[in-house]
């Protein structure tokens, strides 16, 4: 949504109406899997697209090829600005959260809005989400605003994202629609909206950050458990294509799959033979 019209029409075209809070179903599931919510705008939403083409069901399809065992909640509500998100986040973290992404502050850009408020409202859904106990880890997807509003504007909403992920120990994706924004044919007729390329192009930009961190490379423990330590650095195949596991997790593999090599086998269970009776000379039990 950043970058993507010259004119403030874009802005008045830009989005429906934001629902009230209230009315966004808190995330549950019998699911028990780590959960990596994605709190956003109709980006996250998928708005203009099916659900399963939009960035968040992207990411969790490269979750499962790299057999990470986490899931993706998307929570996004279209027309929503940075104070939105930074309402919702009561009811969003009444689950636990492994990770949380924030993609928000694009609205705010649209509407020309003071990007110190976007600042704190970010810095505020932030601290709400490390209240949790243990706190999660935090992912921040920078924005940029329209050109419109000058030099000066924009500058000052860049700086918003690596400020506030500096205060906060949040990992920076720098510029969540880079190689989308501006580009016809990745964005919908409106110019803001992506269109399912551009959706998988912006879920690749996220993927180089949250990757690392769902399998433990990035200084910390894995997030999506122990399936990580075995699937580490492997990049995921388009489906029926062979994988090339790393050595410690292709000796893994071996060891576990009855078709892979086996551990030496046992040696052979030894049995007791039966007794024999001694025999005289002449072939007779002897007594």
């Amino acid at each position: 949504m950043a970058s993507l019209a010259g004119c403030r029409d874009a802005a008045r075209r830009e989005e429906p109406p934001v629902r009230p809070a209230a009315e966004t179903p808190a995330p549950a599931s019998a699911d028990s899997r780590p959960v990596v919510l994605i709190a956003g705008t109709s980006l996250t939403a998928g708005l203009g697209v099916d659900p399963s083409e939009a960035y968040p069901a992207v990411l969790q399809k490269r979750i499962d090829e790299a057999g990470l065992g986490c899931r993706v909640v998307g929570a996004g509500v279209s027309g929503e600005t940075s104070a939105g998100a930074r309402r919702r986040m009561d009811w969003l973290m009444r689950q636990e959260v492994a990770v949380l992404v924030v993609e928000t502050g694009a609205n705010d850009g649209l509407r020309g809005q003071d990007p110190e408020a976007t600042r704190a409202n970010i810095r505020a859904i932030f601290d709400r989400a490390l209240e949790q106990q243990p706190p999660p880890r935090l992912v921040l997807l920078a924005m940029e605003a329209l050109p419109n509003y000058g030099e000066d504007y924009r500058g000052r909403f860049r700086e918003i994202y690596p400020a506030v992920a500096a205060e906060t120990g949040a990992v920076l994706v720098p510029f969540f629609l880079e190689g989308v924004a501006g580009e016809v044919a990745l964005n919908q007729a409106d110019g803001i909206h992506p269109t399912a390329e551009g959706h998988a192009r912006a879920a690749e930009n996220v993927w180089k950050v949250l990757g690392p961190i769902l399998a433990g490379e990035s200084g910390g423990r894995s997030v999506c458990g122990a399936a990580a330590a075995a699937t580490r650095n492997v990049s995921p195949q388009p489906a029926g294509s062979a994988r090339t596991l790393p050595a410690p997790a292709l000796r893994l593999q071996r060891r576990l799959s009855p078709g892979g090599s086996r551990a030496p086998a046992a040696a052979p269970r030894r049995t007791r033979e039966p007794r024999r009776e001694p025999r005289s000379p002449r072939g007779r039990p002897s007594s």
